[in-house]
């Protein structure tokens, strides 16, 4: 079963859906972190935010991963821990660039979508997720 919460940011979407996750013994899926881990890929490299190509190459070429075992998940990238760097307002500024690029969209709906096929029972939240990425749910 996959849950979804949809809604405007600064909403406590996160926080709902990690207590919902949590009660029902289901994992956990923070799809910002992963546009997050993308900006954060992108700051690191220098590059330039405005550049949607070579933001695409980028998030083509991040690895980014959940650690499960942990509550909330840890995130990885290239297998790095970074979730404590991903609400910082640099990540969070980047991943406004990032958000808005059709191809990394349709690459993190994808890495959602397999992630929800992998796990089962999840409940997931952010932009779309009941409406394009889990239509299901």
């Amino acid at each position: 079963m996959v849950i979804t919460i949809d809604g405007p940011a600064g909403t406590g979407k996160s926080s709902v859906a990690l207590a919902v996750a949590q009660r029902l013994g289901f994992a956990f899926l923070d799809t910002g972190a992963m546009y997050r881990a993308v900006g954060l890929a992108a700051i690191r490299r220098n590059s330039n935010l405005e550049d949607q190509r070579e933001l695409i190459y980028i998030a083509r070429h991040a690895r980014i991963e959940f650690d499960w075992s942990r509550h909330p998940p840890g995130v990885l990238l290239n297998g790095e821990p970074v979730g404590h760097m991903l609400r910082g307002s640099d990540a969070t500024r980047a991943a406004s660039y990032v958000a808005v690029v059709p191809a990394i969209r349709q690459m993190l709906v994808e890495q959602q979508r397999e992630i929800g096929k992998k796990l089962g029972n999840l409940v997931t939240e952010g932009r779309d997720q009941g409406s394009v990425v889990f239509r299901d749910a």
